[in-house]
């Protein structure tokens, strides 16, 4: 029965080596002391020392992370604030409402930029909104809520249903019981929608080139800007960095959520 299985892993080890052979590449290279991408001259962090004296690429990733941080934060309240309203719904209502919820997730981003930046523009005629900054802000809000929803909902549904009643027969106020019972219970939830929401922003490309304007640059699309130019070695160190820094937040989530599920298998 072993031996079924190796043409079934060799299979899988070659879909792995060709999804993660070109970001190993990309990594070892930016580490190359030489410009040239076929030929490797030796070891060196020159490139990531030029890349933070570049002040276009360090005043994108000021305008990525805080972007990325604002956005995480309010996705995070609204979303989780939509989720413990879909919850309390009845059934029907709750069903179409998560499916009204899963256009966004399954949506194109392409589709998204186009449409939000069409609304941005038609705002535009009755408000002195461009786009800019908040433009930027407010599409990353709008497709980061979708996600913190889908991340608590599943904490929602596996809590006791009156836990919270409960409290509220002991004399909480109804902020207290969901400050002190419901909150502590769905908090992995949130911080796993937390990290995703701040990941998807720091990961976007698409939906920030057509809502961010022409004044304002986050760094992926900062990096395509050079890539249009010519692929310097500066590219390949900050596109490590940024993958490193996705992982790590990826790893995070993965360590939270098995770490809760052990915890309610213990209990």
């Amino acid at each position: 029965m072993r031996k079924n299985y190796i043409p079934g892993r060799i299979l899988l080890g070659l879909v792995f080596v060709f999804l993660f052979a070109p970001i190993i590449v990309m990594i070892a290279f930016s580490f190359n002391g030489s410009k040239n991408r076929a030929v490797w001259t030796g070891f060196t962090f020159d490139w990531y020392v030029k890349l933070f004296q570049n002040d276009l690429i360090l005043s994108s990733l000021y305008i990525t992370l805080l972007v990325s941080v604002i956005a995480a934060v309010v996705s995070t309240v609204i979303g989780t604030a939509a989720a413990i309203g879909f919850n309390a719904m009845k059934r029907r209502p709750r069903r179409f409402f998560m499916t009204v919820n899963n256009i966004p997730v399954v949506n194109p981003d392409i589709i998204t930029g186009v449409s939000l930046m069409l609304l941005f523009v038609f705002a535009r005629a009755f408000t002195n909104i461009e786009l800019g900054f908040f433009t930027l802000l407010a599409a990353h809000i709008t497709f980061d809520v979708p996600y913190v929803i889908l991340a608590v909902m599943p904490k929602l549904r596996s809590l006791n249903k009156h836990l919270f009643e409960a409290a509220l027969d002991l004399g909480a106020t109804p902020f207290k019981a969901f400050r002190q019972v419901i909150l502590p219970e769905i908090m992995p939830g949130v911080i796993s929608g937390a990290l995703l929401a701040f990941t998807l922003s720091v990961d976007d490309f698409v939906i920030s080139y057509f809502t961010a304007g022409s004044k304002v640059q986050t760094l992926p699309m900062t990096i395509y800007a050079m890539t249009r130019k010519h692929v310097s070695p500066e590219i390949n160190a900050v596109s490590t960095l940024l993958f490193m820094t996705v992982l790590l937040l990826l790893v995070i989530i993965n360590v939270l959520q098995s770490r809760d599920i052990k915890r309610r298998a213990k209990h």
